[in-house]
This record gives structure tokens, C-alpha cells and sequence, in this order.
């Protein structure tokens, strides 16, 4: 609300509180996906450089076809919340690239793309029978084997900053004191090693035991870490009053109190556990089962610390 006191031209205004979420499951579920579909991109270039691809028969095509399809919900998403998606044209046609919501979208369309490319690539490298034959983008890709290693290393160069973007644009949220970008920028890199380890898990069941190990490995990492930080953030969040205030959601009584350690349970807890555990011993069933816990997780810790800043009054 605005009002000018005419004695001195001087406009005086008051922010007035927004009475409800903003950001909701929308925005939950897009970095949800986006987790997966970067983190799937990251963690099979780091499966490729420590093994060579007979020992993994379907990763270069359900790899990158595991990123585009969690890329394209990321995207779906995001265009959904604008609420008058024609808007993202303006993105396209009038960039300001000191905004960093159009740098990236502008990455997230170029990584898209070749994720894309690579898909059909890799498909029609590995799949060139029933039922894609005849299709002339798999006869395409057939042909380019040798474009797929040349567009993997701007891929994984790409799904860094595509994956990192949005904890910039939180930690841009005025007055949202538990979204600080350089902490975001960390949980969202974890994110996607945990949810990208997950992913390939779930289809690595023709692969060798070494690979699988490797994956148990990430998946045991990126959790341990991811549940420090979010550790951190609960029990020394006293450093100043909002965040402290925040937290209140949380702690013992709070409404979000249950989702939170449920999903630090079911997410990052017993994962932990049964991939470290895999690491010796080779069970896949165990690891896959970890894999969906972790997703799950994820997901309900993603939305708690969404959610919860949107619910402090800010004036």
C-alpha cells in the first residue's frame, strides 16, 4: 500500500504479509525433478569415466532418457506456476542477464536440447530393433555414435548451474533468512547426487557388482552430508531471530514437525545405512529399496524447507 504525504512529496509504503504459500508442491515437485534429471547426467558421467559402458548394458540410453523426462516435468512445472505462461517468451526475446531466472532458462532450454539429442542417440546406438525400427530418428542416431561422447562433457558442464540456479533465485527471496545461496547452493548439489544415484539404481540391475558398489557409494555420501546440513540448519539456526523463528515449524510441536523427520528417516537415515552396507555385500534388492526411500525422502524434505520461511508474517 502506497501514500504520499503531500507536505514533502514523500511516499511512504508498507509491505502488507501474504496470508498464505506462494511456493507450493508446484515448486516442490519442479526441483524434485530437476534433482533427478541433472543428478542423473552427473552421476553416469562419473560411472562412464570409472567403467567402461559394456559393464553397464542400458546407460546411455536411460540415462540421458531418465534426465529428459524429469526435465521435462521440471519444465512443465515451472511454466505451470507462472500462471500466464506466455510470459517466458519475454524470457527468450527480451533476456536481462542480470536476472538470474533468465540465465537459467536459457541453460535449462540448451540442456534440454541435448539431452534430448543424446537420447535419440543413444536409443538408436542401443535399441535398433523392435520396436523403433524404421523410425528415422533412430536411424539418426544409429549414425552418431561418435556426436554422443562429443555433446556429453557440455551436457555435464550444463547440469551443474542448471541444477544450482534455484537456490540463487531463493537465496534472492528478500527477507527469507533460511534460504541463504551459498547453504542452498550445497543441498541442492547433494540433492542431485542423491536423487541422481537413486535413479540409475533403480535400472541397474544387469550391471556389474563394481558399478552398483560405486552407485551404493554416492548414494551413501550424498545423504550422510545432506542430512549434516539439514542437522545444522535445525539445532543452529539461533544466529538471527527470523531463523530461529522459522525453525519453530519444525521443532517439537511444530505442524511440520512430523514431515520433517519422516523425511529425514525415510530419506537420508536408512538409505545411508542399507548403501553403506551395500558397499560390502551386493544386494539389490536392499539398494533399490533404498533408492525409492531416498526419493520419497527427499521430496517431503524438499517441501518442509520450502514451505516453512513462506509461513513467517514478514512485516
Amino acid at each position: 500500500m502506497e501514500s504520499t504525504i503531500h507536505a514533502t512529496q514523500a511516499v511512504v509504503t508498507l509491505d502488507v504479509p501474504i496470508p498464505q504459500i506462494i511456493w507450493g508442491w508446484m515448486i516442490t515437485l519442479n526441483m524434485w525433478a530437476k534433482s533427478i534429471g541433472t543428478g542423473a547426467i552427473l552421476v553416469g558421467a562419473f560411472l562412464l569415466w570409472r567403467h567402461k559402458k559394456e559393464e553397464m548394458p542400458n546407460i546411455r540410453w536411460a540415462m540421458p532418457l531418465i534426465a529428459l523426462v524429469f526435465l521435462i516435468i521440471f519444465l512443465f512445472f515451472t511454466m505451470t506456476d507462472l500462471h500466464q505462461p506466455y510470459r517466458m517468451i519475454n524470457i527468450f526475446t527480451h533476456p536481462h542477464w542480470t536476472s538470474a531466472i533468465t540465465v537459467g532458462a536459457w541453460m535449462a532450454t540448451l540442456f534440454l536440447i541435448l539431452v534430448f539429442l543424446m537420447t535419440i542417440i543413444g536409443v538408436g546406438q542401443e535399441l535398433p530393433g523392435k520396436p523403433f525400427k524404421g523410425c528415422k530418428l533412430t536411424a539418426w542416431g544409429s549414425k552418431k555414435g561418435a556426436l554422443y561422447d562429443k555433446l556429453y562433457p557440455f551436457v555435464v558442464f550444463l547440469a551443474i548451474p542448471v541444477t544450482l540456479y534455484t537456490a540463487i533465485i531463493m537465496g534472492e527471496s528478500s527477507a527469507r533468512e533460511l534460504w541463504q545461496s551459498p547453504t542452498e547452493v550445497m543441498q541442492m548439489m547433494w540433492a542431485a547426487l542423491m536423487a541422481g544415484s537413486a535413479a540409475l539404481i533403480l535400472i541397474s540391475g544387469n550391471w556389474s557388482s563394481e558399478a552398483r558398489r560405486d552407485l551404493a557409494m554416492v548414494l551413501a555420501i550424498a545423504t550422510f552430508f545432506s542430512f549434516m546440513m539439514y542437522m545444522g540448519e535445525y539445532f543452529f539456526s539461533f544466529k538471527s531471530a527470523e531463523g530461529e523463528a522459522t525453525m519453530q515449524y519444525v521443532h517439537a510441536g511444530g505442524p511440520y514437525n512430523i514431515e520433517f523427520w519422516a523425511g529425514m528417516i525415510l530419506g537420508f537415515v536408512i538409505p545411508f545405512i542399507i548403501a553403506f552396507a551395500n558397499m560390502r555385500s551386493d544386494n539389490k534388492t536392499m539398494l533399490r529399496f533404498a533408492a525409492i526411500l531416498s526419493l520419497i525422502g527427499l521430496y517431503m524434505a524438499k517441501d518442509v524447507w520450502l514451505k516453512i520461511p513462506q509461513m513467517l508474517p514478514l512485516s
